[in-house]
């Protein structure tokens, strides 16, 4: 199940059962992360600030790091990227990363149950229960596909397979 946050009232709730006061900060932070998902701290920061001018960068790293270790944000490190902030939480999605202009999309599970991957284990290791799959996308978006005139993705599936065989 996707635990999905929308409203005041609700990331109030949410707090409370946490066991969480309900700040001005932290509610600034949480709506900050749900208009502008896959955002940095320093958007996230610049976002919450349009509702609470004196908020601090500090602050903001505080609340970051306490609602992420509740799991009520996700936090993903792309590479070459700073760490990404999201309020979809609860699921093991996984994100589609473009490599040209930075967009992050979201990707449902492979398979449709976490953790979705089934790891191939070497016969000196010592197999674990897998929890979490997370996997990282990368390719090129639709929009700098166009502006690149590069062909179509089938297109490049096809010449792929043509090259395989």
């Amino acid at each position: 199940m996707t635990e999905h946050f929308d409203g005041q009232d609700a990331w109030a709730a949410a707090l409370r059962a946490h066991g969480r006061r309900v700040t001005k900060q932290r509610l600034a932070v949480l709506a900050a992360v749900e208009r502008h998902p896959h955002s940095p701290a320093e958007s996230i920061l610049a976002a919450a600030r349009a509702e609470l001018p004196e908020l601090t960068a500090q602050s903001v790293y505080v609340v970051l790091g306490d609602l992420t270790d509740l799991h009520m944000l996700r936090r993903f490190e792309p590479p070459h990227s700073p760490a990404l902030y999201e309020t979809r939480v609860g699921d093991n999605h996984h994100h589609a990363i473009c490599i040209s202009c930075g967009r992050v999309e979201d990707v449902d599970c492979a398979v449709g149950h976490a953790p979705c991957l089934t790891p191939h284990w070497n016969p000196d290791a010592k197999p674990m229960t897998i929890q979490v799959a997370d996997v990282m996308y990368q390719g090129i978006c639709q929009d700098c596909q166009r502006a690149q005139q590069l062909p179509p993705q089938s297109s490049l599936a096809s010449n792929k397979e043509i090259g395989e065989q």
